[in-house]
């Protein structure tokens, strides 16, 4: 889950008629901790949200579509959309390295005033070609982000009259929308790893991505009101290793994305076992190959993610569920957050390869 109680200003501290006075009391609680960005369970499905180096890391072509609606249970739906694509540029005459590019467009939307955060960055990242197996890239994002807030559905606690909320009691804060913009700049460098092929026959596959990537660095305003509140620099490790078993249908996925925000941190481990439920053709691929994984991934003290996994050729879909461990279970009683999302690459990943990387 998007760590919602850990974020600051007036981003979750709304209070409406009909919510739970708990809910609203946990999250004021939390309100002094340093503001968050958004993301996501599956953070592997989206690359560039995740480190600008991924444009390019693993696929010659990816596009992928995130959707996450969260704590319906306890308020009006979080409801957050993600697209990125990325691809390689000049990799087929590439010798020594190749330039790699890639979008994304965020659009988060929370509670009853519809506080959101609308982002658009493009990323560039270079891949040095290491050995037929390896590369090592780096990559920077710049874009625009605008954060935004309608005060016309929000009821304030010096509108409560002493017997009834009163929305002819001035509640003190500004009237209509109010957004503000800033800046959205990052870098990372990422190492990938490929060897083996994917076939029952063989299965001695053994793909791998460490990263390391930084946000924010310039820590730009982050506040509704014109005070000093900034959004923290943030800095993410991320790994993911996906280990064939010989002669076997199956592969052990685990990986792990450690983020750390001003005084906030958040580590997210788990792992997935895949199952090969067919196998291409070996070269023509008009046989499309498929496979499905299950797995659970753990956020340090807020969540459990049972995570549903599965591929047909070239396109990939992802399920999982939030399940609430933190304080707020109070109130949510441990419901959280589901989460889709749909990837597609080029070329097929299930068709034979050599063991070169590109």
């Amino acid at each position: 889950m998007k760590a919602i109680e850990k974020s600051t200003g007036c981003r979750r501290a709304e209070f409406s008629t009909g919510r739970s006075a708990v809910f609203f009391f946990l999250l004021l609680l939390f309100a002094k901790l340093p503001a968050q960005d958004v993301h996501f369970s599956q953070c592997w499905m989206t690359p560039l949200l995740q480190n600008p180096g991924m444009a390019g890391a693993n696929y010659d072509l990816q596009a992928i579509a995130n959707y996450k609606d969260q704590w319906g249970s306890v308020a009006s739906p979080y409801k957050t959309f993600d697209l990125s694509f990325d691809m390689k540029l000049n990799h087929k005459k590439a010798k020594k390295g190749f330039m790699a590019a890639g979008i994304n467009v965020l659009s988060d939307k929370a509670g009853d005033s519809n506080m959101g955060t609308t982002q658009e960055i493009a990323s560039v990242a270079y891949h040095i070609i290491l050995d037929n197996k390896s590369t090592f890239g780096g990559g920077i994002m710049a874009g625009l982000a605008q954060r935004s807030i309608s005060y016309s559905q929000l009821q304030w606690m010096n509108q409560y009259d002493g017997t009834a909320y009163n929305p002819a009691l001035s509640s003190g804060e500004p009237a209509g929308d109010t957004r503000s913009s800033y800046a959205n700049l990052g870098a990372g460098v990422v190492w990938a790893y490929k060897k083996g092929e994917e076939y029952i026959s063989g299965n001695d596959q053994l793909r791998a991505t460490l990263g390391v990537s930084v946000f924010q660095p310039h820590q730009p305003d982050y506040s509704f009101y014109n005070t000093n509140e900034k959004l923290h620099r943030k800095i993410i490790a991320h790994g993911n290793i996906l280990y064939g078993i010989k002669n076997t249908n199956l592969c052990i996925v685990p990986g792990y994305n450690m983020t750390f925000q001003g005084r906030a941190n958040e580590i997210l481990f788990g792992s997935l076992l895949r199952y090969i439920t067919k196998e291409s053709s070996k070269y023509t691929g008009y046989v499309k190959g498929s496979a499905f994984s299950l797995g659970v991934y753990y956020r340090n003290r807020d969540a459990l993610v049972p995570t549903f996994v599965m591929e047909m050729g070239q396109y990939t879909l992802g399920l999982s569920y939030d399940v609430n461990l933190s304080g707020l279970k109070t109130v949510s009683s441990g419901r959280g957050g589901f989460e889709i999302s749909l990837r597609f690459v080029n070329p097929n990943p299930f068709l034979y390869k050599s063991a070169s990387r590109i």
